[in-house]
């Protein structure tokens, strides 16, 4: 009987090792972080548009810069409060409802502008309603596809899809700057709700909330993991999950950090780097080519940052962040001028690298603490990353409209910078062991 077995089955082995290995075919979660990166470029379109209206806005309503730095203060919060709401709706509804449903308020919002007529306007369609659709695919989103999708190369992961929002700058900022300037700017949200719409169908058809639902395994798991069930409840748990947090130092430590990181680029140079640059004799499309500049280096800068983040201390890494941003912004002031300078150059180029090369190392102290609530928890963070962009939006007008110069705004972001590099060198070294995962 064993001569038999031996004689059918060894002919079988021998035509198996000869047989050629089929190529490795590309894991799904790879596509999946394709699409996810479009639809945050989809996104990404509107968030360019704010620092490139300020002036036509007051040119042709006369509104003042801190009404119209109001709204961009809506949009900003509602972007980062809504984003752990919309990381717990993703557990409750799936990843491609809530995108979809998201893209199109975007959509409908800054479509809406056009025919407004008045400030209340201004702050419900480009405040209220695009903030909420931005925010509900928030770094949250990103956060979210990485934990589920995979298990190994998280960082670089996070980092190419956070570099998508600096990608979608790049795309449309200076398309946007010649519609504002050639065109005027109603034109110019037409086109960004366009954008948002055309992303709609590929999130529909092409997105997939979990790797069980096509039967793979996250990419780099041994193992298959099963699909939860969906979190009833999704504002409880928020809510939960938040009071939890919060009685931890290590939560404060990273909300206040990613609030000076917001105040310092959103809040800041995106919002007011354009007129605060036309102040000083700067056309405005060679102002938004600097932004759009910075979006180039941001996706390397932040792709690195992934790369650095799966090797190196995070602590340390947000700490040298923060310290060379602050040293940067304190010497912005003397850099403004009517013409593009190479020293101008070294500094968008330099901002560009530090952008958001915050959020992988944020991403992975949240995740080294929290566990499996880290999406909703980062989604808390990038809350305060949102409400420092908004004050500083805000205060930002104010302080031109005050003092008719952005001088003091630079310089504080710069003491803040350096706040937040002492900030990140305090954080706990040890995750949180008292820290369950809410039902």
């Amino acid at each position: 009987m064993l001569d038999v077995v031996t004689q059918t089955t060894e002919p079988a082995a021998v035509d198996a090792a000869r047989e050629p290995r089929r190529p490795a075919r590309v894991h799904r979660a790879w596509f999946v972080a394709a699409v996810t990166f479009v639809t945050i470029i989809g996104a990404a379109a509107f968030r360019s548009l704010p620092g490139l209206l300020i002036d036509p806005l007051h040119q042709d309503f006369g509104w003042s810069r801190g009404t119209i730095g109001a709204a961009v203060s809506i949009n900003l919060a509602l972007y980062g409060l809504t984003a752990p709401f919309a990381a717990a709706l993703m557990d409750r509804f799936g990843i491609r409802k809530v995108v979809a449903v998201a893209l199109t308020v975007i959509a409908l919002g800054s479509g809406l502008t056009v025919w407004m007529t008045a400030a209340w306007q201004l702050l419900l369609c480009w405040g209220l309603l695009v903030g909420l659709g931005t925010g509900s695919m928030a770094l949250a989103f990103a956060a979210t596809v990485t934990n589920r999708w995979f298990t190994a190369r998280r960082g670089l992961v996070t980092g190419i899809l956070t570099a998508a929002s600096a990608s979608g700058q790049l795309i449309f900022l200076p398309v946007l700057s010649w519609i504002v300037e050639k065109h005027d700017w109603r034109p110019a949200a037409v086109t960004v709700a366009l954008a948002a719409l055309a992303v709609v169908p590929f999130v529909w058809l092409l997105l997939r909330d979990h790797p069980a639902d096509v039967g793979v395994k996250p990419y780099g798991s041994q193992e298959f993991v099963e699909k939860p069930p969906p979190a009833r409840g999704a504002a409880r748990r928020t809510l939960t999950v938040l009071s939890t947090a919060s009685r931890t130092g290590t939560f404060w430590l990273l909300a206040g950090t990613f609030a000076i990181c917001g105040a310092s680029t959103n809040g800041l140079i995106q919002t007011h780097f354009v007129p605060a640059a036309h102040d000083h004799g700067m056309p405005v499309t060679a102002a938004a080519s600097l932004l759009a500049v910075i979006g180039v280096f941001d996706v390397a800068g932040t792709i690195a940052s992934g790369w650095f983040t799966d090797r190196f201390e995070p602590r340390r890494l947000l700490a040298v962040y923060y310290a060379l941003r602050g040293i940067s912004l304190l010497f912005l002031p003397m850099l403004l001028a009517p013409t593009v300078h190479p020293p101008m150059l070294f500094f968008i180029v330099f901002y560009g690298l530090d952008w958001v090369a915050t959020v992988p190392p944020t991403v992975a102290l949240c995740r080294e603490q929290f566990g499996d609530d880290s999406a909703i928890v980062f989604g808390w963070v990038l809350a305060s990353h949102q409400v420092g962009a908004a004050l500083v939006a805000y205060l930002g007008g104010v302080a031109r409209d005050t003092f008719g110069s952005y001088d003091m705004v630079w310089y504080a972001s710069g003491a803040l910078c350096a706040a937040a590099a002492l900030m990140a060198l305090v954080i706990r070294r040890r995750p949180v062991s008292a820290l369950p995962a809410v039902a």
